[in-house]
């Protein structure tokens, strides 16, 4: 599991690093603008349905039941029944899209109800999202994909295929702009090729495995019903976050010109440590319970769950106060470029230290609800999801005026915090999670390495390093890294201090892997 973690981690931290690169390009030809808002709504979309439906209720629903099928039925049930799930899932995608196009204009009126209509920013983001689309149907597929090749334990090509997303990306941005004329239109291409790039490269993974999918004639089975009912119960349980991302757009799009690019830079920000942890710990938690529970080992499930949280709080909790302490440098030097002002920078900051404070819920989220879908058990996650979608609303409207672009992200954090702890209540309850006194006190330890890196960030901000990492030119990236590295460093020390991590046993457990990986080579 932690192989899994860890190789699912390392790749979804080269994408976010290349998504960083991206969106810097971005930043930098359309600063926080009227067509930056227009493509952030184009993409919002598509993405939203992605992590809705194909990472998250699709996700959810077809890995327990492949894996299961799997461990109990065999190599070539498990097939049948990945190819009829493919076959019906994209007859169904391909209607959703041929629908969207037609009925696009009423669509960007709902998902940006701010936007004028026809003003300059509504008639953009409904041509942008004509053309980015069509990308809901190929990567939802792909996580279909993904998902035989994650039950399959083979994480890393799953994980490796989403850094075409970003490469394909960039490369859009440089080659398409001469022929369209316009950054935004060629950004919006480049997305939905990318979506032909990753289910390519998936499709070929999944041969190469032995799991080559076979478009079949779409039949509702009753193997396919028992998944559609699932889905349709874990949807919103599953992509509440997304759901709430796309209420802070809504909410966005009523404030003054540029929050919702304000908003999409902070996210983009707490995307790579949610992305990278969250999706590690989900992606690879799931099956590695679903195999536990079909198996009745129940002790063996609880013990994946605690190191789950183990894995995810050592980096998270850092993450989340460094963001804070830090947020004004790092969006500086990540996107202070070209269109995008200082001020846009000292906005944009704002609003990711209030997605950072719930950060850490964020994370729990996707290691907590897989102890639901790996049971069969989509409905509870659902309901929960009802009632933080809700308080999500309710607090925007509550924080839009006051806090401004700043709100809607402070809404999704306390939402996200109160999904938590519902979801852990359930969980205990019911005797699904027994959370470790030994995971318990590494938790509380790390917290508190966290805060005294923190504090340690805090004073060193207030010195000369602060004002320079804000500022422009070559100088802010030095002292950004030499904050970053004395974080880091006092994090270390922290938990070396506090006995979370034994230097020498990890360096000891490092020299017996090398030394018998040279055995094997031998």
């Amino acid at each position: 599991m932690l192989k899994g973690f860890l190789t699912v981690g390392g790749w979804t931290m080269l994408s976010r690093v290349l998504g960083l690169v991206r969106d810097q390009l971005l930043a930098a030809f359309l600063g926080a603008g009227p067509i930056q808002d227009a493509y952030q709504v184009a993409f919002r979309l598509p993405n939203m349905f992605r992590q809705l439906f194909g990472e998250g209720a699709l996700n959810t629903a077809f890995v327990p039941l492949f894996s299961a099928m799997l461990t109990t039925d065999g190599t070539e049930k498990a097939r049948r029944f990945a190819s009829e799930t493919f076959s019906v899932l994209l007859t169904w995608l391909t209607m959703i899209a041929v629908l969207g196009e037609i009925f696009m204009p009423q669509v960007v009126s709902v998902i940006a109800a701010g936007f004028p209509i026809g003003g300059e920013r509504y008639h953009m983001a409904v041509t942008l999202s004509r053309i980015t689309f069509p990308y809901l149907v190929l990567i939802c597929a792909a996580a279909l994909v993904s998902g035989v090749l994650n039950g399959l334990h083979r994480f890393g090509v799953a994980a490796a295929a989403y850094v075409s997303f970003n490469v394909v990306g960039i490369a859009a941005i440089f080659l398409l702009t001469p022929l369209t004329g316009n950054v935004g239109q060629a950004a919006a291409w480049g997305v939905t090729a990318s979506g032909v790039v990753q289910l390519g490269l998936l499709l070929l993974a999944a041969r190469r495995a032995g799991f080559q999918l076979m478009l079949l004639p779409p039949r509702l089975t009753a193997r396919i019903h028992t998944l559609i009912r699932r889905m349709a119960i874990g949807c919103l349980g599953s992509g509440i976050s997304q759901i709430n991302l796309l209420v802070d757009t809504i909410i966005a799009s009523y404030l003054p010109a540029g929050s919702v690019s304000f908003i999409y830079f902070a996210d983009r920000i707490n995307q790579l440590p949610l992305g990278v942890l969250g999706a590690a710990a989900g992606t690879t938690l799931l099956p590695v319970l679903s195999r536990h529970v079909a198996a009745e080992d129940h002790d063996g499930a609880h013990g994946a769950q605690n190191r789950a949280i183990d894995y995810a709080m050592v980096l998270t909790l850092p993450a989340a106060l460094g963001m804070i302490v830090l947020a004004h440098p790092i969006i500086a030097t990540l996107f202070q470029h070209g269109a995008f002002t200082p001020r846009d920078a000292m906005l944009s900051a704002q609003s990711l230290r209030a997605f950072a404070i719930g950060l850490p819920a964020f994370v729990l989220i996707k290691v907590l609800a897989p102890g639901f879908f790996a049971r069969g058990d989509t409905a509870t996650p659902v309901r929960i999801g009802l009632f933080t979608l809700t308080l999500n609303f309710v607090l925007n409207l509550l924080l839009m005026h006051p806090l401004l672009h700043a709100g809607p992200p402070l809404a999704s954090s306390l939402a996200a915090i109160v999904n938590v702890a519902i979801l852990a209540f359930l969980l205990r309850r019911r005797g699904l999670l027994r959370i470790a006194r030994t995971t318990l006190s590494r938790v509380a330890r790390m917290l508190l390495a966290a805060l005294g890196m923190a504090a340690t960030l805090v004073m060193l901000n207030l010195t000369v390093l602060g004002p320079l990492a804000v500022r422009h030119g070559p100088l802010r990236i030095v002292a950004l890294m030499v904050l970053i590295a004395a974080g880091m460093l006092a994090y270390g020390i922290g938990l070396q201090i506090l006995g979370v991590m034994e230097l020498r046993a990890a360096m000891a457990m490092l020299r017996g892997r090398l030394a018998r990986r040279r055995g094997r080579t031998a």
